[in-house]
């Protein structure tokens, strides 16, 4: 990545309680993943990683568009020899998609191609009803990438990702929502509020057993063998039971019940 990094960061952060909401600020060219937007985002991603009071993170976008996707210049310069400016663009929803924290997209408009790829990578997705998930690959001459196909058939399904990628049919943010992309789809004015009281609900828990239940989820979506899947949980909670953590909690519920048996 050549391009010089300009003052005004593409990525605008704000802390709302133990909440970061990272808010992808290019409008005018519809938020698309630029050399400077993957650098600024990845730069976002890994301070929020290192500051103990961020619980969560929330991902939207300003202006009307969530996100537009690959830069075209990025797209040409791949068709020209230089390949390896495609993984430049996936470097920025892939550090979403490895991030420690519990990550949700607030999608606030449309969401194309690589786009998509960034709503996919996070952990859960709000729609807003003016949301758009576009994989447009197709229509462009476009092989999908950066883990599309794997990303959007574990969210919906062989059936409505083949749709969405074969015959290049777009799910609005109401239909997001019925097919299990999107959590719920909600008026664009209370989308990023209702994301960041979602994201708040991970305060107080334990980030590593956070971060170890998210790769168990990770992880089951591709595990074929259920009875293995079995034994990779128990290690892991036994594990979780000689943490400070669930000693922590089970004080707590005990002070609960010497107050109230009942509880």
């Amino acid at each position: 990545m050549n391009e010089p990094r300009a003052h005004r960061p593409l990525v605008h952060q704000e802390i709302r309680d133990t909440v970061a909401v990272l808010r992808l600020d290019d409008p005018d060219r519809r938020n698309v993943l630029s050399p400077r937007m993957v650098r600024d985002l990845v730069d976002a991603v890994e301070a929020c990683e290192q500051d103990d009071a961020v619980g969560a993170i929330v991902l939207t976008g300003a202006g009307p568009a969530f996100c537009a996707g690959a830069e075209l210049d990025n797209l040409l310069a791949a068709a020209e020899g230089e390949e390896h400016r495609l993984r430049e663009v996936y470097a920025g929803f892939l550090r979403v998609a490895s991030c420690r924290l519990p990550t949700i997209a607030a999608v606030n408009g449309p969401a194309v191609g690589a786009g998509l790829n960034l709503a996919l990578a996070c952990d859960i997705r709000l729609a807003s009803e003016e949301a758009l998930f576009d994989c447009r690959f197709a229509r462009l001459g476009l092989h999908p990438g950066g883990g599309h196909t794997w990303m959007l058939t574990r969210a919906v399904g062989h059936q409505r990702a083949a749709t969405m990628l074969l015959l290049s049919q777009p799910l609005s943010g109401r239909e997001a929502a019925d097919a299990g992309l999107a959590l719920r789809c909600l008026p664009g004015a209370g989308l990023v509020e209702e994301a960041v009281a979602l994201g708040g609900r991970a305060a107080g828990t334990d980030p590593a057993l956070l971060r170890t239940i998210k790769q168990s989820l990770y992880e089951s979506g591709a595990e074929p063998d259920f009875t293995r899947m079995v034994d990779v949980e128990f290690d892991r909670q036994v594990r979780s039971l000689h943490q400070p953590a669930f000693k922590e909690a089970m004080e707590r519920v005990r002070a609960r019940r010497r107050t109230d048996p009942r509880t």
